[in-house]
């Protein structure tokens, strides 16, 4: 039975630990403040995960893979669970937004592999330890030895997991997903019907060519047929569900803007590509309270 550590309980973490859980691995759930049990809404079915919650790093020891599914803000304070859960044959999987995963843990982990994963799915965080889940059961690895094995991993549960050959492109196309959705869902406070609205499709529209055209200075080739592809599978979503950034306003935890539009604005100023809706967004989700 594989050792799997899942540091973080929203909505993502919930939902690896408990497709982990699915496929028979023996999955601990960190988490900095203790909750009773881990519950997921999924089908109008509500079950209890049958997963080891843990609260203090001195309680736990190296495993064979850990998946860090905190925020990217959040990372430095997983800090304590990844010095005590990485050992010399641990895979940590950094399950995250945003781009530059590896560079976000590799102080902390030594010289564990690190795997950056793409998680495509909804799922909204309701209370500590309870979240329900909308839509979506994808990930995306790059192609290798440890890709293959998160793979095979999850092979069997209801997480489809793909490797590509070319990973700097998919980080560009998840940035490329949450560029208009998360803010405008955030700053509207409107769930996924909002996308169907022409004013704001227009506006994402522009939001999004304008990451294109920032990927592109960066070397990496993305098109006007990407921006189509995503919204189109924005209209795709469920109307009565959200985005991360929609449920962490709700709830009044920090928002992650700055590893989004915030990342897509740094760049695009290193380049000299003009994106003024990116950094008007971004000036409006700084000013949030």
């Amino acid at each position: 039975m594989t050792r799997i550590a899942v540091i973080g309980a929203g909505g993502i973490g919930c939902l690896l630990a408990a497709r982990a859980q699915e496929r028979g691995h023996d999955v601990t759930v960190c988490v900095r403040t203790p909750i009773p049990a881990l519950r997921l809404d999924e089908d109008g079915v509500a079950c209890e995960i049958p997963v080891r919650i843990a609260a203090d790093p001195a309680a736990v020891s190296a495993v064979d893979w850990v998946i860090v599914a905190v925020k990217a803000q959040d990372t430095a304070g997983a800090a304590p669970w990844l010095e005590r859960l990485t050992g010399s044959n641990t895979t940590v999987v950094v399950a995250q937004n945003g781009l530059g995963h590896e560079d976000r843990v590799r102080s902390y982990v030594g010289t564990a592999d690190v795997l950056p994963a793409l998680v495509y799915t909804a799922v909204e965080r309701l209370g500590p330890g309870h979240v329900v889940y909308h839509s979506g059961n994808g990930a995306v690895v790059p192609r290798s030895d440890r890709g293959a094995a998160f793979e095979a991993l999850f092979a069997g549960s209801s997480l489809a997991v793909r490797q590509t050959d070319d990973f700097a492109k998919a980080l560009w196309r998840k940035l490329l997903s949450n560029t208009a959705v998360n803010p405008i869902t955030a700053l509207t406070l409107r769930r996924m019907d909002v996308m169907h609205e022409p004013d704001v499709l227009a506006m994402a529209r522009e939001l999004l060519l304008e990451t294109v055209a920032t990927a592109r200075a960066a070397g990496v080739d993305l098109s006007e047929r990407d921006v189509d592809e995503t919204l189109a599978l924005h209209k795709t979503y469920d109307i009565h569900g959200g985005t991360s950034m929609l449920y962490d306003r709700f709830a009044g935890r920090p928002l992650e803007h700055e590893y989004l539009t915030g990342a897509i604005v740094e760049i695009a100023e290193r380049h000299g590509v003009p994106v003024p809706r990116n950094r008007m967004i971004l000036t409006l989700l700084r000013a949030l309270r």
